[in-house]
């Protein structure tokens, strides 16, 4: 069982892991051994995330959750299994609580008139002082 918060918990039977070879350099050992998690958590059909923390996720995971709603989390940082298997798992906990957190309501507010009357006024002295300008005149 894995606690996102007090009202969300996710199953272990709903995320899936799969253990693939970790990229890049590494020698012998990175070539026989398969330290790289490739974490799999459908959310779409997942009963304990509720719909509202769901369209959240949907835009929060972007390119790391595919058509059918199933969130992809690649985690190969470290050479030992287990901690990338924990990182994998770290970063799609902090993933669904930013989800689980509901958007700020914005409230409209209007300009306030002493703002507008000061930008007039500086508008009108900047005019005024563009208007100024002009060809020299030739006083002979």
């Amino acid at each position: 069982m894995i606690v996102i918060t007090d009202t969300i918990s996710l199953s272990d039977d709903e995320i899936e892991e799969r253990f693939v070879r970790s990229p890049g350099p590494g020698g012998q050992h990175v070539n026989k051994v398969e330290t790289a998690v490739q974490l799999r958590f459908d959310a779409a059909h997942s009963p304990n995330l509720p719909l509202e923390v769901y369209a959240r996720l949907r835009g929060l995971a972007g390119r790391r959750m595919t058509r059918d709603g199933v969130v992809v989390i690649a985690a190969s940082r470290y050479r030992s299994q287990e901690r990338n298997r924990q990182d994998a798992r770290d970063r799609l906990v902090a993933l669904i609580q930013a989800a689980a957190i509901p958007p700020k309501q914005r409230r409209p507010t209007r300009t306030p008139p002493a703002s507008k009357r000061r930008r007039l006024e500086t508008k009108k002295k900047r005019g005024a002082v563009k208007k100024t300008r002009g060809r020299v005149a030739d006083h002979d």
